[in-house]
């Protein structure tokens, strides 16, 4: 009996014949709940040239596929993830996601900025996230919303696909069973990413078609997953160390106190900082050691630091920016991304990290230099 073969024959034409790595920005679901006057997105067009001017040459953004698949053009109400991060918006906010997805891409593509779709599948006042309830309709949903772009002539500006931010953690497979945490054994979750992923490709072949992942949460070293096209991995210090519970930090969407906790963070980072440092290659070793078992490029749109952080009192920039360098540094320098981001805080509502360019365009550059070892190997 032969072995399953857990790795790709080939390398998606796509990340094949990229001549460098792309350096990436997620942009989330700020990009259009975050319009309104001062919150960093009100004009596309001036975010869109700050971006390309610090160097970036993709964006991460969310084009809620379970609402297009509905009604592409109507006015949603979305209920908010939270109320104290600055991604998103933090309260009760109307979308209408075509034409202005369109709208957003076609000014992407002026600027040659690759936009890759995922998403987060935000709640609205109509729960809408209930239709999709089998794979099947994970990838109608996605269909629906690729043929909107497709009818627009913006298909070949697509960078990837990702059908579920960080799969499967707790806050955004909306569309899996409600018991799924204490029924679904490891292997359970696969026919959800094999069997949407096939139907897409049907349609989409050109597409690059991906589930991202939360660090090693689910994701495993002998982890069989053929059908993705690449690996997308979010590797922070936080999520390959204890860092987080050594600052008594706890996820409160709704209350300030875990950033009054984080005041303490940039102490407790210098004081330990070998070994932060140690924690965090380990979390791209990890990455470097799956992508080449899996014999995938990789891909990560959030990294290298704490997970949360945001302009407030004495909250400190700079370590951030240290950290964040030398993830891109370390992860550069295996040849295994294809595209890597500098942080996620890489958007125009984080004016502490966004107002450096100069710390933005070192970075980039050093993307941009690093070399494609995934295309030999």
């Amino acid at each position: 009996m032969n072995a399953i073969n857990s790795k790709k024959t080939t390398i998606h034409p796509f990340l094949a014949n990229l001549e460098y790595p792309l350096a990436n920005a997620m942009w989330d679901f700020s990009w259009i709940e975050r319009r309104y006057l001062g919150a960093g997105y009100e004009d596309w067009d001036r975010a869109l040239n700050e971006l390309k001017e610090r160097g970036y040459d993709a964006v991460r953004i969310d084009p809620f596929p379970h609402l297009v698949s509905i009604d592409a053009e109507r006015e949603w109400m979305l209920i908010p993830e939270w109320s104290v991060h600055d991604w998103g918006s933090p309260g009760n906010v109307k979308v209408q996601i075509q034409p202005n997805l369109n709208i957003f891409m076609e000014k992407c593509a002026e600027r040659n900025i690759k936009v890759m779709l995922s998403t987060w599948w935000r709640k609205d006042e109509d729960d809408s996230i209930t239709q999709v309830n089998t794979p099947e309709k994970l990838a109608l949903v996605w269909k629906h919303t690729l043929d909107t772009i497709k009818e627009a002539g913006l298909l070949e500006n697509i960078f990837y696909v990702d059908l579920c931010n960080e799969y499967p953690h707790p806050d955004w497979p909306k569309f899996l069973p409600q018991n799924y945490q204490s029924t679904f054994a490891h292997d359970d979750y696969k026919p959800w990413m094999n069997r949407s992923i096939d139907r897409l490709k049907t349609e989409y072949p050109s597409l690059p078609f991906t589930f991202s992942f939360f660090g090693d949460e689910w994701l495993q070293d002998n982890d069989s997953l053929p059908y993705l096209d690449f690996l997308e991995i979010h590797v922070w210090l936080a999520n390959f160390s204890n860092f987080e519970q050594e600052l008594g930090y706890r996820w409160e969407p709704h209350h300030n106190l875990e950033y009054n906790l984080m005041q303490k963070a940039e102490s407790l980072y210098y004081e330990k900082e070998d070994y932060w440092k140690s924690r965090l290659k380990a979390g791209i070793d990890f990455c470097v050691r799956v992508s080449k078992n899996m014999d995938l490029p990789l891909i990560t749109t959030e990294s290298w630091g704490p997970i949360t952080y945001k302009d407030w009192p004495m909250l400190n920039w700079q370590w951030i920016k240290e950290v964040c360098a030398l993830g891109v540094q370390e992860a550069s320098k295996t040849g295994r991304w294809a595209s890597l981001c500098t942080s996620n805080f890489c958007g125009p509502q984080f004016r502490g990290m966004w107002n450096d360019i100069n710390w933005h365009r070192k970075q980039t550059d050093i993307i941009h230099n690093s070399p494609l070892n995934y295309k030999n190997e």
